[in-house]
């Protein structure tokens, strides 16, 4: 790959994921200085030379013991300021999970919206560009932002796993946990469904949540006699994820799978994961599943590696390629 010019950074909580972008760019990251005060303020510079440079800068935003997502968002923020005080020519803040995305519209009145502040801290230290994985509403996020918001998405590699595994001849069903994700959902349909090369059918299922109470247990759609893939963005404390499996399992479902791009794992999410409903979980590595017992990686839940994507995503950035173009292969 051609790097003239290219300079990747990843900030200290996210530097095993920066790293395996990196090697998949065939580049080593570019090296900084992060120190703690006493007081708890902090302070991270570049030790390269930046000046008229595209730089990228790798922060997955969420929460972990030790570390909140308003910790790591405001130390990528800082950092972004120093990059532009030091003369960057372009610098790209590289997300793999956006923190507050979710918060993207007024629910009750006086409600925030979330997404939109985090967008304006981020155009108000001068970034340039912004980078992430499956949001949960891609419309508000781009709407939210007034610089560039480029929006990566799983389902390739969610198809690539289906692809190996699954027999020939598997009647199939693509499933959305509410009526939200349908959208969601009918792409991986769509493009399950073009690499199989035969159609797969569609369901949902009600959803109603009213003060973190979640209910609704219908199913639209047949499910009976089919392998049922059931896909969303993310997973958090999983409830939804088994209420909408233990239904397609009620209805003479042969076995549910479950597929979502950011992993949580908040709660008792361990324990419901273990539910005997779902056959696997997969999800990405934007957000490390540190919460789950080792018993249940590899067995229940399945974690896809999703450097290689942002990194040739990087790369096309870098050189002037086409994200579309990503999206579609």
């Amino acid at each position: 790959m051609t790097r003239g010019g290219l300079s990747l950074f990843a900030l200290d909580a996210s530097r095993s994921y920066g790293e395996r972008v990196a090697a998949e760019l065939g580049t080593a990251l570019s090296r900084h200085e992060a120190r703690e005060f006493e007081d708890g303020e902090h302070k991270t510079r570049p030790l390269e030379n930046v000046r008229g440079k595209d730089v990228y800068v790798i922060q997955s935003l969420y929460g972990e013991p030790g570390m909140s997502a308003n910790d790591k968002l405001v130390r990528l923020l800082f950092f972004i300021g120093a990059l532009k005080d030091a003369s960057a020519g372009r610098v790209t803040a590289v997300c793999p999970y956006l923190a507050y995305s979710r918060k993207d519209r007024k629910t009750k009145s006086r409600d925030p919206v979330s997404s939109r502040y985090v967008a304006q801290l981020f155009e108000a230290m001068g970034t340039d560009r912004i980078l992430t994985l499956d949001v949960h509403n891609p419309a508000a996020y781009e709407n939210a932002f007034r610089i560039p918001a480029e929006h990566l998405e799983a389902q390739s590699l969610f198809v690539a796993w289906f692809i190996a595994r699954l027999q020939d001849d598997e009647d199939l069903v693509v499933v959305s946990p509410d009526a939200g994700g349908v959208k969601r959902a009918e792409a991986f349909r769509q493009r399950l469904g073009q690499t199989i090369g035969r159609p797969i059918a569609a369901a949902f299922m009600e959803k109603r949540r009213s003060e973190g109470v979640v209910s609704g247990e219908a199913v639209v759609g047949e499910v009976g006699g089919k392998t049922a893939i059931i896909l969303d963005d993310l997973i958090g404390s999983g409830t939804t994820l088994t209420r909408a499996a233990t239904a397609c399992k009620t209805l003479g479902a042969k076995q549910v799978f479950a597929a979502a791009s950011h992993g949580m794992f908040v709660g008792g999410a361990d324990g419901v994961l273990a539910d005997p409903a779902l056959e696997k979980v997969l999800v990405t590595d934007s957000i490390p599943p540190f919460r789950l017992p080792p018993a249940l990686l590899g067995t229940r839940v399945v974690v896809l590696g999703s450097a290689p994507l942002f990194a040739e995503a990087i790369y096309r950035l870098h050189s002037g390629g086409s994200l579309v173009e990503l999206l579609h292969v």
